[in-house]
């Protein structure tokens, strides 16, 4: 791969000064105008989702083609300066916070037994990705069906993932619309996206008394399952979210989001650092529940746990799920595994 140092150009408004990158493509000229652009893989830069992007310089000279070590030197400054700027924290006030940690997922395995009761009927759930948050709710729901199962009668929850249409969201709230049932919406972000989706879910988690949602267009599909254009809700409801309400910047957005909390109850799992997310990891290591099924000794263990949390700036994410893709790599290779994490976990430079 090749590198091209920027001495000094932009992307979208933003200036771009002194930065090395992959590069995708060389310079190409504008048409019918000086300068032109760079095509580089802009990640290092703009964020883990920037991906291939155009940089414009006003001449090719402010362009300097470098070999990698330059990309490398670069990168690894970047990560010691963040490293430098951490706080240090004693094992005493990590305790404490692992302890504070424990004591929020508590708060949602209550919640949780609480939607199955009915004691409480919406819950929206915000966390970071791979720190537990479904795994925890769907643990409860197995435990309240466990007799059900048994019964062989239907279970009285469903987990729905992915994307999700307005006629789906309003077909399955339909579905699991009796007292008892409790629907959980596990990474379905782009019903966020969508108002018509949006209003039916503001509408399903309402604190009031009585639910009605309403399908105000013509549908071949709910006629064909007999779904009728309205309905009263009254199962519980539980979306689970990595979106942090408070962060989104869209003021449409936002007015949407706030509508949604005054209506239902709102847990942030507060996972908001890095230093959080390694301790969520050493919190289920050492409860003795992450490395089950690979038989590790605890030396194995910690070596895992040691390896993120020293190069926790360098993984693509730090997670109870990158954890075990760590420990896929240690028993694959005794002796090679810290290689191969470094080739397939973490990010490129």
């Amino acid at each position: 791969m090749s590198y091209v140092l920027v001495k000094s150009g932009s992307y979208r408004n933003q200036a771009v000064e002194n930065t090395v990158f992959p590069l995708i493509k060389n310079f190409t000229p504008a048409k019918g105008k000086d300068g032109g652009f760079v095509t580089v893989d802009g990640t290092c830069r703009f964020g883990p989702n920037a991906g291939k992007v155009r940089v414009s310089v006003d001449n090719p000279v402010y362009l300097q083609y470098v070999e990698r070590d330059a990309f490398v030197k670069q990168e690894g400054a970047k990560a010691d300066i963040v490293a430098s700027a951490e706080p240090k924290f004693t094992a005493q006030q990590d305790a404490v916070r692992m302890r504070e940690i424990g004591t929020r997922f508590e708060i949602l395995d209550q919640m949780t037994k609480s939607l199955v009761k009915s004691d409480i009927r919406a819950l929206i759930v915000t966390g970071p990705p791979g720190v537990g948050k479904s795994f925890g709710v769907e643990e409860e729901l197995n435990k309240s069906s466990l007799f059900g199962d048994m019964a062989g009668s239907k279970r009285k929850y469903e987990v729905v993932k992915g994307a999700m249409t307005a006629l789906g969201l309003y077909a399955k709230l339909y579905e699991y619309s009796d007292k008892g049932n409790v629907l959980v919406f596990d990474d379905c972000d782009s019903v966020l996206m969508d108002d018509l989706a949006l209003n039916i879910l503001k509408a399903a988690l309402d604190s009031g008394k009585k639910r009605m949602i309403y399908w105000n267009a013509e549908s071949n599909k709910l006629r064909s399952e007999g779904i009728p254009e309205k309905f009263e809700f009254k199962g519980s409801a539980c979306f689970i979210t990595n979106i942090k309400f408070e962060n989104v910047r869209s003021k449409k957005l936002q007015d949407h989001l706030e509508a949604l909390q005054s209506r239902c109850h709102y847990l942030d799992l507060t996972l908001d650092t890095m230093r959080d997310k390694i301790l969520r990891v050493k919190q289920i290591a050492s409860a003795g529940t992450l490395f089950t099924e690979y038989n590790f000794s605890k030396e194995q263990e910690q070596e895992v746990i040691d390896f993120i949390a020293d190069n926790c700036n360098k993984f693509r994410e730090v997670s109870l799920r990158m954890a075990l893709k760590v420990a896929d790599l240690r028993k694959i290779s005794e002796n090679n595994w810290r290689a191969l994490a470094e080739s397939t976990c973490m990010k490129r430079i």
